[in-house]
């Protein structure tokens, strides 16, 4: 068994009688067991009940030297994955091997996606020139192993296209798993990716694999890759590199076959530029890119991706909405769409909640100031949602998509026109507007307008290289 193992490239410890098999337990964790029903110092079976109740119990195959059905069946109630009866030849190994990773795998990502939920978005493409682009690309990269850098603002549907390679390639039958860079703290990070020993650090009571491992023979999607701290990249060139690294507190090296796909709605040449990205890195995760374009530059692309959004709402909600009226429609073509799909995806589903069945969706329902000249006059102040009650949505809740701010000459001249700013404009007004009021104190920046530090620092340095803020 240890030479087929060794063979395997797989660890291997050998346990002559139960009173060193408990001893091996309580220092290491193990992902299968070959455990004999007679040994000098006591019965298997007793030893098995014990390894189902550990945190990470090990797969466990029994073998016998007296197989039997009523043995068989004994083990798998007891909790066994398999029984092996001997004499056995290697190739009876070789398959118990093969079915214990698989089975291995198919636990510690059924694990992951219990405990983070899935689902991805419906990837729809529109006829305009750079979205038929799109698509090509998507198609030729796909059935490849290249790493694929995808770049785009946000919301634009960098996620989307990466699901698309990944449902197209030929891994689309193993594991697509996601981790976010920018959600997760630099503590933390390390541990999400690597996976950590038991004893590792302070509450790590059991051992974890990390992303790496739980997407092994599939895909793994970095999103949002320029938040990666320094001190992390050189590990993650070594994975992209070698395919191989070590979990948190760990000396062993594991292997894994990943493809990378990543994303990025910065300039990562810049950041390689100002030195806060390796530039060996970013070589190596931009082998094949792909730019998603913002949703204003393919604005004609907007009734296709609405109706698939509407039809994919209704579905969910179980109402039946008869479409766009003219005017929500119109709406949708002239908003600007600052938040790209992502928003255009939101304002839909809150559109649908707030229709009636058997009704068009109207633009009051959408939320969207309709600029002049459009069929259906709608400003901030005569939209309003349903009217309030235990069930249903209050106004505080749902508040309209753009809200007007008039300039002081605006404010001036009542009746004029108001001018229309965008929520990301706004947003950037009020952050600067905090840093000049608290002197520059982040800390107390952030404690006024109840954001985190980290989306501080992301938006000062957003405004700092389109000239907007200087620390001076």
């Amino acid at each position: 068994m240890q030479e087929i193992c060794t063979r395997a490239n797989l660890g291997f410890e050998c346990a002559p009688d139960l009173a060193t098999a408990n001893g091996l337990i309580l220092r290491e964790t193990y992902d299968l067991v070959f455990l004999d029903v007679r040994l000098p110092d006591g019965d298997g079976h007793q030893f098995l009940e014990r390894l189902m109740t550990l945190p990470d119990r090990p797969i466990v195959v029994l073998v016998t030297g007296a197989g039997s059905i009523e043995s068989a069946v004994a083990c798998m109630r007891a909790g066994a994955f398999d029984y092996v009866v001997k004499p056995f030849n290697a190739s009876r190994i070789e398959v118990l091997l093969k079915k214990a990773d698989a089975y291995n795998q198919l636990v510690k990502v059924n694990r992951y996606l219990n405990d983070r939920g899935a689902g991805g978005d419906e990837f729809v493409v529109g006829g305009s020139l750079a979205m038929r682009r799109l698509r090509s690309h998507v198609e030729r990269v796909a059935p490849t192993e290249a790493t694929v850098l995808i770049t785009g603002e946000h919301g634009s549907g960098k996620e989307m296209v990466a699901r698309e390679i990944f449902r197209l390639s030929s891994r689309r039958r193993e594991p697509f798993i996601k981790v976010n860079c920018a959600a997760l703290s630099e503590t933390l990070i390390e541990s999400e990716l690597f996976g950590h020993e038991r004893g590792a650090f302070t509450g790590a009571t059991e051992k974890r694999e990390g992303r790496f491992e739980l997407a092994n023979r599939g895909t793994l999607l970095l999103d949002e890759v320029s938040e990666i701290p320094p001190n992390l990249q050189a590990k993650l060139l070594r994975v992209l590199q070698e395919r191989e690294f070590e979990r948190v507190g760990g000396s062993k090296p594991i292997k894994v076959n990943v493809r990378i796909l990543a994303t990025s709605n910065r300039e990562l040449l810049r950041y390689v530029e100002q030195g806060s990205f390796r530039a060996d890195l970013y070589y190596r995760l931009n082998v094949f890119p792909i730019h998603v374009p913002p949703l204003r530059e393919r604005g004609e692309e907007i009734p296709m991706l609405a109706e698939s959004f509407l039809r994919l709402s209704a579905r969910r909600s179980g109402i039946r909405i008869l479409g766009f009226s003219p005017q929500a429609m119109h709406a949708l073509r002239s908003y600007r769409w600052p938040g790209n799909v992502r928003e255009l995806q939101n304002t839909i589903e809150r559109a649908v909640i707030l229709s009636e069945n058997d009704r068009p969706i109207s633009g009051a329902a959408l939320g969207i100031e309709l600029p002049a000249g459009a069929v259906e006059d709608v400003v901030e102040s005569d939209w309003q949602p349903p009217v309030s009650s235990e069930n249903g949505p209050s106004a505080e809740l749902l508040p309209p998509r753009v809200a007007a701010a008039p300039t002081p000459s605006a404010a001036a001249a009542p009746g004029s026109a108001p001018v229309l700013q965008s929520l990301a404009e706004m947003e950037k007004q009020a952050i600067l507007a905090a840093m000049k009021a608290k002197d520059g104190n982040r800390a107390q920046v952030v404690e006024l307008l109840g954001i985190s530090i980290r989306t501080l620092r992301n938006k000062l340095q957003e405004y700092r290289e389109s000239g907007d803020f200087s620390d001076e």
